[in-house]
């Protein structure tokens, strides 16, 4: 299966893992082209910010994905804690889930859908999957 992975830059070390875990079950796995520059051990939360919006306003981060998404079955979000939020989902996170419903790709999420008023029922209303950390219940078909 094709399998692109969604979530925050702050994640970034946990998506390249997740990458080769799929990866290595035979599936090919997208991440963002520009992961590679969120790897340093040294960036702070506030830097990889920094550069997710300059990628998304210099580079067109968020039509670049888009193109990854359209090539997959499926997109897995990585929604783990952050900002003191359990399951954090970003608004780009959102836009991609939106794009991947749309696209009528299946929906996995790593974690339940966070309870953040503003848009949980936009996410239930997709229907995704919740995998709970574990990756062998990624199917493309239910």
């Amino acid at each position: 299966m094709k399998i692109a992975i969604c979530s925050s830059m702050v994640f970034s070390d946990k998506m390249l893992e997740i990458k080769k875990e799929l990866e290595a079950k035979g599936h090919e796995v997208f991440v963002s082209k520009f992961i590679d520059e969120y790897t340093d051990p040294k960036m702070s939360e506030r830097d990889k910010e920094k550069l997710t919006a300059f990628h998304k306003k210099e580079k067109d981060a968020i039509r670049e994905f888009w193109k990854s998404i359209k090539k997959s079955d499926a997109i897995l979000v990585l929604n783990y804690k952050r900002r003191g939020i359990e399951n954090y989902i970003g608004g780009n996170t959102l836009m991609e889930i939106g794009f991947a419903h749309v696209l009528n790709k299946r929906i996995f999420l790593m974690n339940q859908i966070p309870d953040i008023e503003y848009y949980k029922s936009e996410i239930e209303a997709v229907k995704p999957t919740i995998i709970n950390s574990d990756l062998t219940r990624i199917k493309l078909y239910p």
